[in-house]
């Protein structure tokens, strides 16, 4: 049970594409690298990185990604994954291509 609790906050796949534990759409960004984020400061308040608990482990595709301040990121494949401040409601997609570098994060 412990493992399941600790796995509780990242992503899944629904309809096609990650989404976070409350059904949001989760993102890419194509200026990261695998394993590495490059987005902080007013990128991570538009677009706030998917957290991971301090206990969460890397498990299949799913990985963590380790932030300037030493907190978590979950990542899928090794890409960071991201959430978007615009959508509002589970299933809301609109933060596909801003800026032509944001991406819904399929599995």
């Amino acid at each position: 049970m412990m493992a399941g609790s600790a796995l509780a906050d990242k992503g899944m796949v629904k309809d096609g594409m990650l989404v976070n534990e409350k059904g949001m759409t989760l993102y890419t960004f194509d200026k990261d690298a695998p394993g590495t984020t490059n987005c902080y400061d007013k990128c991570a308040t538009n677009w706030p990185p998917l957290m991971a608990d301090a206990s969460a482990k890397a498990e299949g595709e799913w990985s963590l990604v380790e932030r300037k301040d030493g907190s978590k990121q979950w990542a899928y494949k090794k890409m960071p994954l991201y959430l978007w401040v615009k959508d509002t409601k589970p299933g809301d997609t609109t933060g596909d291509m801003v800026n032509d570098v944001w991406h819904i994060a399929k599995p």
